[in-house]
């Protein structure tokens, strides 16, 4: 088990540069099966859940090289339409292959995804939609079985809620279907802007990217393109909040600063100076943040339910009280049981988390319960005084790519073991 040992009280001060986002070089991947050709992806991050995408384009069949940030896949027809189910386990956004593969191949069959333990996500919702552009499902053993020996046919579908793997799926389902897909109350997430510009590039027929309302007209085939990966807001905001609760004064080059503005209002509300100039976002915290009276989690343009655990960890802090309401996953509060071991003060009632600001936090022993848990973790050892150790860090390696190197980039003492 790989661990993280943190002398924290140590000023964050510096400039880091961004890696490309892990929640969309994953569905980008996964359309690159559509393509007759091959995808050259740059700016991909080194993580452990994009290592596990890899590995299911070779159990496809499908065969890829690496170099640096750029991965080339060359997108023949797949050899298989089976995911494996151990494949399938290691990480939630796996489903994302479900409608590319289906699309391409006619037929998929997978078992349920895994990933954080954050509480229910069902795929109900991806079913019922492939089910109108006209798969048909079986369940066989534990697994799910979907074919379209007809090849699937557009429609208009509405999603009882803006999911970012269902519109993300559906999307690349009807990439190929007879006709015009709709899909209203569309998920409206930059990565899914962006997974529609990789298609486009290749000669799909998508409009209105980045609105609730997403047009798709279907098309015969996809040929090779180039597509650079957008910045990751999500590790953008980590390294934000780790200056934050240092009182630190932090540049993050190769941002793209409207994707933050929700966690950027938050962080302004806290006392910090948030300076936002091209592809580039600068902080400069008080020396104590103040309480946030209270941040409610909430699909995009809202504050991010992956940036919660982050900004809990940094109002651990304040001088006062804070309110979080976590309005997306019902367990997302997982990680509060290990951030109380740094004596934060954290009460949670359901959706809802109080947090009684402290001056000083206390050196712990804790385990990574999810991936941005764990990151919550790491920015209360940064502020603790003393040596932390965080294990279990399998969880964050599937979201951030040297985390334990750009800390120390930025005046901290981390190191892995």
């Amino acid at each position: 088990m790989r661990n993280l040992i943190i002398n924290g009280g140590k000023q964050l001060n510096g400039t880091l540069k961004i890696h490309g986002a892990k929640n969309s070089v994953l569905p980008v991947i996964s359309a690159s099966i559509l393509l007759s050709g091959k995808s050259v992806l740059h700016n991909c991050p080194d993580l452990t859940d994009v290592t596990a995408a890899l590995e299911i384009l070779e159990c496809l069949g499908i065969k890829h090289k690496r170099s640096g940030s750029d991965i080339t896949v060359f997108s023949d027809v797949p050899e298989s339409f089976v995911i494996p189910d151990n494949l399938m386990r290691r990480m939630r956004s796996s489903v994302m292959f479900l409608g590319s593969i289906l699309a391409r191949c006619g037929r998929v069959t997978i078992s349920a995804p895994g990933g954080c333990m954050l509480g229910p996500r069902p795929i109900d919702i991806h079913i019922a939609a492939l089910k109108k552009l006209g798969a048909k499902v079986r369940e066989n053993r534990g697994m799910l079985e979907f074919s379209a020996k007809g090849g699937l046919k557009g429609t208009d579908i509405v999603l009882d809620f803006p999911s970012v793997g269902a519109t993300e799926n559906i999307i690349m389902a009807a990439v190929f279907a007879k006709g015009k897909t709709t899909v209203h109350n569309a998920a409206r997430e930059p990565e899914i802007k962006d997974l529609i510009d990789f298609l486009n590039s290749a000669g799909a027929k998508i409009s209105n990217g980045g609105t609730d309302t997403v047009d798709i007209e279907g098309v015969k085939e996809l040929h090779s393109t180039e597509h650079t990966v957008i910045p990751d807001r999500i590790e953008a905001a980590t390294y934000l909040t780790a200056a934050a609760i240092t009182g630190g004064n932090v540049k993050l080059i190769d941002v793209e600063p409207s994707n933050l503005s929700a966690v950027n209002d938050v962080l302004a509300k806290s006392g910090c100076e948030i300076l936002c100039t091209g592809n580039s976002v600068t902080i400069n915290a008080p020396a104590r943040l103040k309480p946030v009276k209270l941040i409610k989690t909430n699909v995009y343009p809202g504050f991010p339910t992956d940036a919660g655990p982050l900004i809990v960890s940094a109002l651990c802090t304040a001088g006062g009280t804070s309110v979080f309401c976590e309005n997306i996953f019902e367990n997302r509060y997982v990680f509060v049981d290990e951030l109380s071991r740094f004596g934060a003060d954290i009460n949670t009632y359901g959706k809802i988390a109080v947090i009684e600001g402290k001056k000083t936090l206390l050196s712990a022993h804790c385990q990574c319960t999810d991936l941005r848990g764990g990151a919550a973790l790491v920015i209360a050892a940064l502020k603790a005084e003393g040596e932390s150790t965080i294990g279990n860090i399998c969880h964050i390696k599937r979201g951030y790519q040297d985390i334990a190197e750009n800390l120390c980039r930025l005046g901290a003492d981390v190191k892995e073991i």
